[in-house]
């Protein structure tokens, strides 16, 4: 097979894939490394095909979140130890966390994709952190950080505020 029939295929994976999928598992099921399914991606999305990477593997983003979602951007303040408490607080309350953003005084905007939409998804972000000694995008920025957050409802939406709120956790002045 050569690389533009793997690319093909390769799409074809993630089209039919409702979850993330990792670059080593489309490695072991092209017999590649992972570096070049990780090149693969590059020129995929050079040829602006909409991957994102998520903390668990790349996805299609084009019609990514249901037509029917709400969505929201909110604004969290915490420290490391409550991460947990807040990612759990948004699924919990029927909503996903799409991605992370935080404002940098160098790079300016900064954004990480997360595709969070239950505890199991935190669990894996949150055991990725910790296995990997990776620090999250807030602690940049003392804890300040905004999400886009998908919610079946408005009545979902107002739960999550109200919830965060009363944890301290909604960024408010």
């Amino acid at each position: 097979m050569d690389a533009a029939q793997r690319r093909r295929e390769i799409l074809e994976i993630l089209k039919k894939s409702a979850q993330p999928v990792s670059a080593s598992t489309i490695a072991r099921q092209f017999q590649v490394s992972r570096q070049v399914i990780v090149g693969d991606i590059a020129l995929l999305r050079a040829a602006n095909v909409a991957i994102s990477a998520t903390p668990r593997g790349y996805i299609l983003t084009d019609g990514a979140c249901d037509k029917n979602q709400i969505i929201r951007t909110i604004a969290c303040r915490h420290s490391r130890e409550n991460l947990a408490e807040e990612l759990y607080t948004i699924v919990d309350n029927g909503c996903g966390l799409i991605d992370v953003i935080v404002e940098h005084a160098v790079y300016g905007q900064i954004s990480g994709q997360l595709h969070i939409f239950s505890r199991y998804d935190a669990d894996c972000f949150l055991e990725k952190l910790s296995k990997d000694h990776a620090s999250p995008l807030c602690d940049l920025t003392g804890g300040v950080h905004l999400h886009t957050i998908s919610c079946r409802s408005e009545d979902a939406y107002q739960r999550v505020l109200t919830a965060l709120e009363e944890k301290g956790i909604l960024f408010s002045r």
